[in-house]
């Protein structure tokens, strides 16, 4: 399969055919029955290559696709992976090279052969005799290879990374995985230097959301947006598909009807993992305190399979139970299904018996990058409610098949669930602009036309993007790091806080940015939306007790098992019970690690006598009182001082080029030892008075934002980043 190059102006035979060499160097590739979940390296990833060579080679414009990836002679898998050729039909192929050992080797392991891999691709390209048109790689060691092989046939670089190695280290880290551990056992170092030269070579770089382009590859020095292009993946239209008539005979519909006293009521239809980040619970509470909805629908949260809940991990067990409790709270028996378990198969039936009983889909996430499911809903004929956030903003733009919610508004939810639900004219509309949307721009057919006209803009021409001179880092991660307080320091100087916001935005590859807030994670992203701060690096939440990671709000899964350690906070509410001048507060602002209340100082115990209270009991627990009137109870290994040094530590950060910001008590652990520490000039006096003759905490004329970018400057913060020399470490008020 070749083509002689005819056209002296473009390289390319009349007709302008083109041929199109894909490289994804890992997994388990084949043409049929693909090991879907094998392994943590055949995943989506071959998924989307095959379906791509698939759909591209469909297109009259295409003359062939290739898709190179690695020979695996396994005695324990498939004689199909040792076979050098595969036929996809209609001219594409699976081509496999030969690199490094025959057996199969995860993709971590592979960085020393991907050289022999690009040569013998490039082997196999001479032997064809032909030079592809386009070269596109996925994943980083797709793209060293894919740059390598693009530099020396001269043909442009088109690559998409799936994950990229910045985001997935916080990913591992907040796994439990050591440092040292993430960087050896993954080559983290390699295979971002290795996504820095894929970015600074390709001509364009395919992504699923504008989300993914801002969020994601802005973290690398070779971030050029100009050159992005966002085209969706396909989705599966012979899967999903309208109501047929049948559905109700099925056994996931008999397996629902157990739940439901009306079972022929309009489903508002859930589809997620039991994962904290998918909002759930605020999803019940909407349906919960809302009796028009509750009359107009059933609720169907499907959320995994389980047989105990005890058996699920903390954050699984923590939804279900929360959900269960929901449910019994608002009374909602016989109106709630929440099924235990479901097949895969099963999926298309629900949105089908939720399209079938005009219904609606709804994706409550706190944080969506992309939103599948909204496209299977579109597809299968059901309007959707999805959450203002990342890739439903542009689904919804396309399709036109819902309304978008804010995922923090339990009221506004219900609102818009029964505005949708109430207007059957509306409903039809969505319900067709849904179907219509889906097949204009998120089937293959769609993918591939958006495709094939950026790869001919790029190779004629017509779209010319520049590149820009790129300074690179001098680390590959961040150096330094700042941290600040919410309410105390960010909300009460909106200008200021918009040049901050700026500074840290024009600062972010050699800074990373916290937050510690005493409010719960929901408390506290209502607080960013509102004041328009974008979602931090880290976010550490409930005093300190919960630590989340950008861009998908990932939950510091090791973190709860430290803190866990002696921690019993049914014996200290009742050590407290009766105690004077103390009031919990709302459940709302209790969690699993922080105990809240009220304190009155002119009647309660002051904290350190809380504290030896406590301590005389044999309880070990850390008390902390902020603005004069909260008091949380914590565990005694948790705090926000705790919880950054824990961060600083996993990211490589020193103390010494950390800058912590802070206006109250519950700021104090925080600001004391090496780290540059700044107090604002509106703090709350009394609780930080005992700072003030520490050398290495400079207190702010400023007050609010302005007071931490008056400390920015005092520090030199991202030159120097030290004490300064010349002048008085401290300006005391």
């Amino acid at each position: 399969m070749s083509h002689a190059r005819n056209d002296e102006s473009t390289g390319r035979p009349a007709g302008a055919s083109l041929h199109i060499v894909l490289v994804s160097v890992h997994g388990l590739i084949r043409n049929h029955d693909l090991e879907l979940g094998r392994d943590a390296d055949t995943g989506g990833q071959t998924l989307y290559v095959v379906e791509l060579a698939r759909a591209l080679s469909q297109h009259p414009q295409i003359a062939g696709v290739d898709l190179l990836t690695r020979r695996v002679e396994d005695p324990d898998l498939s004689d199909d992976y040792r076979q050098r050729s595969e036929d996809l039909g209609n001219g594409a192929r699976i081509i496999r090279v030969d690199a490094g050992p025959a057996g199969y080797l995860p993709k971590e392991e592979l960085w020393d052969y991907l050289d022999e891999f690009s040569d013998n691709a490039l082997e196999f390209l001479h032997t064809e005799g032909y030079v592809p048109d386009i070269i596109h790689s996925h994943y980083a060691d797709g793209g060293y290879a894919g740059t390598r092989l693009a530099a020396q046939l001269g043909t442009p670089l088109v690559h998409t990374g799936h994950s990229l190695g910045r985001v997935k280290r916080r990913r591992l880290l907040a796994s439990g995985l050591p440092r040292n551990e993430v960087e050896t056992r993954y080559n983290m170092t390699r295979r971002i230097e290795a996504e820095e030269d894929t970015l600074a070579v390709a001509e364009r770089v395919i992504t699923s959301t504008h989300q993914e382009i801002e969020e994601q590859y802005e973290l690398y020095d070779h971030y050029q947006p100009e050159r992005m292009r966002v085209i969706p993946p396909g989705v599966d239209l012979t899967n999903f598909t309208p109501p047929r008539g049948d559905e109700s005979a099925s056994p996931i519909a008999d397996e629902l009807r157990r739940f439901l006293h009306q079972p022929d009521k309009p489903i508002i239809l859930a589809l997620s993992r039991p994962d904290p980040r998918k909002n759930l619970g605020i999803l019940l509470t909407a349906y919960g305190e809302s009796e028009e909805l509750q009359s107009l629908a059933n609720l169907v949260i499907v959320a995994g399979n389980r047989d105990d809940i005890e058996d699920l991990d903390d954050g699984a067990r923590e939804v279900l139970t929360g959900l269960l409790l929901a449910i019994d709270r608002h009374d909602l028996c016989g109106q709630v299904a929440l099924p235990k378990h479901h097949e895969r198969s099963d999926v298309p039936l629900l949105y089908r018996l939720a399209a079938g009983s005009r219904g609606v889909f709804i994706n409550p996430a706190l944080t969506e990058p992309f939103g599948l499911t909204l496209l299977e809903a579109a597809a299968s004929g059901v309007p959707v409610v999805a959450t203002e956030d990342g890739g439903p903003i542009d689904i919804l733009a396309n399709c036109r098949n819902g309304k978008l919610v804010d995922p923090l508004d339990a009221e506004a939810m219900a609102a818009v669930l029964i505005d949708v639900l109430s207007d059957q004219d509306a409903w039809q509309t969505m319900a067709g602009n849904g179907l219509t949307g889906v097949r204009a721009h998120y089937s293959w057919p769609a993918h591939v036309r958006s495709y094939v006209n950026m790869v001919k803009d790029m190779l004629q021409r017509t779209e010319v993007s520049i590149r820009r001179p790129v300074l690179r880092r001098a680390n590959v991660h961040h150096d330094r790091a700042i941290f600040s307080d919410l309410d105390q320091n960010l909300l009460g100087d909106p200008e200021a806080l918009r040049v901050l916001i700026s500074v840290l935005r024009d600062n972010r590859k050699c800074s990373a940015f916290g937050i510690a807030t005493g409010r719960r994670l929901d408390s506290a992203l209502k607080v960013l939306r509102k004041y328009g701060i974008p979602l931090p690096d880290v976010l550490f939440t409930s005093s300190g007790t919960e630590i989340y990671y950008a861009p998908k709000l990932t939950a510091d899964t090791a973190w709860p098992h430290h803190i866990d350690y002696q921690w019993t906070p049914h014996i200290i509410r009742r050590h407290l019970a009766g105690l004077t001048g103390l009031k919990l507060q709302p459940r709302s602002e209790q969690s699993r690690f922080k105990i809240s209340y009220y304190i009155d100082p002119a009647e309660a115990p002051g904290v350190d006598e809380l504290n030896s209270l406590l301590r005389q009991d044999g309880i070990a627990a850390n008390v902390q009182m902020s603005f004069g009137q909260f008091l949380d109870i914590i565990p005694v290994r948790a705090s926000k001082g705790f919880a950054l040094r824990y961060v600083a530590d996993r990211w490589g950060i020193t103390l010494e080029r950390t800058l912590v910001a802070g206006g109250s008590g519950a700021d104090e652990d925080m600001m004391r030892g090496n780290t540059l520490a700044a107090v604002v000039g509106n703090r709350h006096h009394e609780e930080l008075s005992q700072l003030t003759d520490i050398e290495r905490i400079y207190f702010a004329n400023s007050s609010y934002a302005a007071g931490i970018l008056e400390a920015l400057d005092h520090y030199d913060f991202f030159t120097s980043c030290m004490l300064p020399r010349e002048e008085p470490a401290n300006n005391h008020q």
